[in-house]
């Protein structure tokens, strides 16, 4: 049961082969069966490790750490309606990327890598350099020339090689995998045990609720690791019979930037090419994600919807937010407008779950000149 499998051909892998992607080139998915001893998990620290035997580690030696995990869970109310809100901006390097960090870095340090490459907007860069660094494993880090400086600072800082490299976000992804025919690529979408750690949202947010599932969970999609990881976690959940049935799944996109939802709308089954335009919301500017196909699929299994937001409702949500106490980056508004979408239409008994995903001061130049403006 624990292999590693290819999406597109099927081929089976050991989860200890250094490997990245299948050789037919499809992406490969974690077979992986959790278990989940409740009254163990009580009695352990408030991390994301309390789910020990739910994530695809061997041995506890190789558990890179900063006790990152169980976020707070916090009831908002949005025009009269309860919302519960994940507080995932709080994890050590100021984003949820930390989730698929700490499961990525520990599997390098078991698998015996010494060097990896990983490509990124900024939230995924910092967060696999911070955990390199206390892995003592070499990292180098490429990341768009527009990038803001707040992040790549932080990169830098945790000692890092980092490549700015010119033209579009994919134009970065592209030049990190001809890196990763030298390096190992921990690509927080492409190497699934990423997706392996942000599932653990998943775990906490039942937890929290107390071991129950929520009617809807809406979340943001770029490349889509939190997404998925969340589907992966509720769907080993369901297996483990904790729960009794899977969330609603609600992804959102920014109008200048949404090949999902295009492809959600006109009931496509493969992600169309978009004509990508400028968005504040970088973090989920992804116009050719690598798991686009498997986004879908969740979406539409648990019966959820794609919305998008334009820039003018990021920024009214932002500083809606910002008011209430929560200083959070534009992508993080992005989820926040799409919710108060849905809230729209959504029924006035559900329970619904939605997140902050990275911190504000991640890009403070940015919200300097939105204050400006």
């Amino acid at each position: 049961m624990n292999n590693l499998v290819c999406s597109r051909c099927e081929k089976k892998f050991s989860l200890n082969d250094r490997i990245w992607r299948c050789e037919c080139g499809g992406s490969l998915d974690i077979h992986f069966e959790g278990q989940f001893p409740i009254d163990d998990i009580k009695k352990r620290k408030h991390t994301l490790w309390r789910y020990r035997e739910a994530i695809p580690i061997q041995n506890d030696s190789n558990i890179i750490s900063f006790d990152e995990g169980f976020t707070p869970l916090l009831k908002m109310d949005f025009g009269g309606k309860l919302i519960f809100i994940k507080q995932d901006y709080l994890f050590p390097t100021g984003s949820f990327k930390d989730r698929g960090a700490a499961v990525l870095i520990s599997k390098m340090k078991e698998l015996g890598v010494k060097k990896v490459v990983e490509d990124s907007s900024g939230n995924a860069g910092c967060a696999v350099a911070a955990y390199c660094a206390r892995a003592y494993i070499d990292c180098e880090i490429f990341v768009p020339e527009s990038t803001v400086p707040g992040k790549l600072t932080q990169i830098q800082l945790y000692g890092a090689h980092l490549n700015r490299i010119p033209g579009s976000r994919e134009d970065t992804a592209h030049a990190a995998i001809k890196a990763a025919e030298k390096n190992y690529y921990a690509s927080h979408y492409w190497n699934p045990f990423f997706i392996h750690g942000t599932k653990t949202f998943a775990f906490e947010v039942c937890e929290q609720l107390e071991w129950r599932s929520p009617d809807s969970v809406v979340l943001p999609i770029g490349n889509g690791s939190l997404l998925l990881g969340a589907y992966t976690g509720f769907n080993e959940l369901l297996s483990a019979h904790i729960i009794d049935r899977l969330p609603r799944f609600i992804g959102i996109q920014s109008e200048g930037c949404a090949p999902v939802a295009e492809a959600f709308k006109k009931n496509l089954n493969e992600i169309p090419t978009i004509d990508k335009k400028k968005t504040i919301a970088e973090g989920i500017a992804i116009a050719e994600p690598t798991r686009g196909l498997q986004i879908l699929e969740a979406v539409r299994k648990t019966g959820g919807e794609v919305i998008t937001v334009n820039d003018s409702e990021i920024i009214r949500s932002l500083t809606e937010m910002c008011k209430r106490g929560f200083f959070m980056e534009p992508t993080s508004a992005a989820t926040i407008a799409g919710m108060k979408k849905y809230l729209k239409k959504s029924t006035t008994a559900e329970k619904i779950v939605s997140t902050i995903t990275g911190h504000g001061l991640k890009t403070t130049e940015k919200m300097a000149m939105l204050l400006n403006e």
